[in-house]
């Protein structure tokens, strides 16, 4: 009966609990909470990310014959960085997003994210802060940090940021999973993305939420550059019991770098057969006239929730999958 609601009356009590708390978690550390538009006449250039598109004939100057395109959101993260340029403090968002996607046990294309800034953090204060929201939220114990760069070396003996592709190959052949698409794979960031979600993520995050920091430059489009090593952007994710929770970064605020590596990202698009994505001019000018020092994270409410209740499924925590949407 795909009328009926996959998730429960006792679950949704307790998710509108645990959202309660998420908002006195921040209403006590003096953190607003803001709404920014879901519809954008911009989206991201993401290679790997792609958004649902609408029409809409009624733009100021625009010819009403005329259908100009639209966004669902992938994220907030556009709109909350303009806020910021804008004079905001710190502040936080609960809202749906979209991903044009597969579902999945942890997917559906339509979610809700929680997005939240902190000005004058770095990524590892605001790791710091994720970590006692997890705790506060669903009372586990204190998190594990380690860099990319030593996970891989701790897991696989190998050093990430100084390997080749034959390198990887050998590391997916021991393990009998190389398919015929990864022999011919020119991007080894693909290939180092690969074994970190077949190999690596399943066995961090067990008995506590694990952050994995410092990941290659190269995986990181809005984070800072490492001062310490050009290698790696100063992003982190989180992990725990086999879900990736969280994903954060110490903000560029460089609109000149930001710039170009959108436009790398749509010549890497085209290269593949994508179509480019026009670059949201709004945000570059906004980081134009000053993105403050901030550190800024999403985190996946739904899986969340699926912890927190102990469900196997996104479609336990949420009312209506989009089969039975």
């Amino acid at each position: 009966m795909t009328w009926k609601s996959t998730q429960s009356w006792e679950s949704a009590q307790l998710k509108a609990k645990l959202l309660f708390k998420i908002r006195s978690f921040f209403a006590n550390r003096n953190i607003v909470e803001v709404e920014t538009p879901t519809l954008s006449q911009g989206t991201v250039t993401d290679v790997y990310l792609d958004g649902f598109t609408s029409k809409y004939n009624f733009l100021a100057d625009t010819p009403a014959d005329v259908e100009c395109d639209l966004y669902l959101q992938t994220s907030p993260e556009f709109a909350m960085k303009r806020l910021l340029s804008s004079g905001y403090g710190s502040i936080y968002q609960i809202c749906k997003a979209f991903r044009h996607e597969a579902t999945g046990r942890y997917h559906n294309p339509e979610f809700t994210i929680l997005e939240w800034y902190r000005v004058g953090y770095d990524h590892f204060q605001l790791m710091n802060e994720v970590e006692a929201l997890l705790v506060s939220v669903l009372a586990c114990g204190s998190a594990e940090r380690i860099s990319y760069q030593s996970l891989f070396i701790k897991i696989l003996g190998i050093d990430p940021l100084d390997c080749n592709t034959a390198d990887l190959i050998s590391i997916l052949t021991s393990r009998n999973i190389l398919s015929d698409w990864l022999l011919v794979e020119p991007s080894i960031d693909i290939l180092l993305q690969f074994v970190f979600s077949e190999i690596v993520e399943p066995l961090i995050g067990k008995s506590a939420p694990c952050f994995v920091y410092d990941f290659p430059s190269n995986q990181a489009s809005l984070a800072r550059i490492s001062n310490k090593d050009c290698r790696v952007a100063e992003r982190f994710e989180c992990y725990f019991k086999g879900i990736e929770l969280a994903n954060g970064f110490n903000e560029l605020t460089d609109a000149e770098q930001q710039y170009q590596r959108f436009d790398e990202d749509n010549k890497i698009r085209k290269m593949q057969g994508k179509a480019p994505r026009i670059i949201d001019h709004r945000f570059i000018d906004a980081l134009n006239n000053g993105l403050p020092e901030c550190a800024g994270v999403a985190l996946g409410i739904d899986r969340l929730m699926m912890i927190a209740l102990d469900e196997e499924s996104i479609d336990k925590v949420i009312s209506f999958p989009i089969s039975h949407a």
